[in-house]
């Protein structure tokens, strides 16, 4: 689509784009990062690590007040785009908002770029763009689905003892083996997350009331 004359707008926020940025696409964040740190802003980005955000990364986004103007100011409303977030959802919405403006050619990734393979698009220093969409604890760890299909058996993962054979070799063992153990110290180190999320929450509304 690009080679007949489709522009490709990349909606991702910036942390996103500076782990892989596309070559050649536009880059106009639909959302960003939440820079208050009012009492209201604190509990929604504590809300955000204890729901899930210490384990696949990310923080508390607001919406890009300029997101329209920063397109219109980089592309021609007769222009042909195709809108494209990580994970698919989000080019939905901006869709729909360049749709209101008066953009009538527009296209969306469904499925967002974790579905592009290596080679499917020209991304910066060749890397998967896969791993833009990866964070927290979870990539520390190289639990995540790209981690381990780069991995294979060897690396990280075989040394952890993550990889299916290992796997079906440990059934049968204390917790599993080496990956049970470590299973397990995930999930204390998950309700102590919580529970830390929880006890700033309760002091911040406390003191908010005083």
């Amino acid at each position: 689509m690009m080679q007949q004359g489709w522009k490709l707008l990349d909606i991702r926020p910036p942390g996103e784009t500076a782990k892989v940025g596309i070559v050649g696409a536009v880059a106009v964040p639909l959302y960003v990062e939440d820079p208050s740190n009012s009492i209201g802003s604190l509990l929604k980005k504590s809300a955000t690590i204890g729901t899930g955000g210490w384990w696949l990364g990310g923080t508390h986004m607001i919406p890009n007040n300029d997101f329209l103007a920063q397109v219109q100011a980089q592309i021609p409303k007769d222009t042909p785009v195709v809108v494209a977030c990580q994970k698919g959802l989000r080019s939905l919405a901006a869709a729909e908002q360049l749709s209101r403006a008066g953009y009538s050619k527009l296209a969306w990734i469904n499925g967002g770029f974790d579905t592009a393979r290596p080679g499917d698009l020209p991304t910066t220093d060749n890397k998967d763009v896969r791993y833009a969409g990866i964070g927290g604890l979870s990539e520390a760890l190289g639990w995540t689905e790209v981690q381990q299909e780069y991995a294979g058996i060897g690396g990280l993962s075989e040394a952890l003892g993550w990889t299916e054979v290992q796997q079906e070799y440990n059934e049968g063992q204390f917790l599993g083996g080496v990956s049970g153990i470590l299973s397990f110290v995930a999930l204390i180190l998950a309700a102590d997350l919580a529970l830390f999320a929880y006890e700033q929450i309760t002091y911040m509304t406390s003191n908010a009331g005083q």
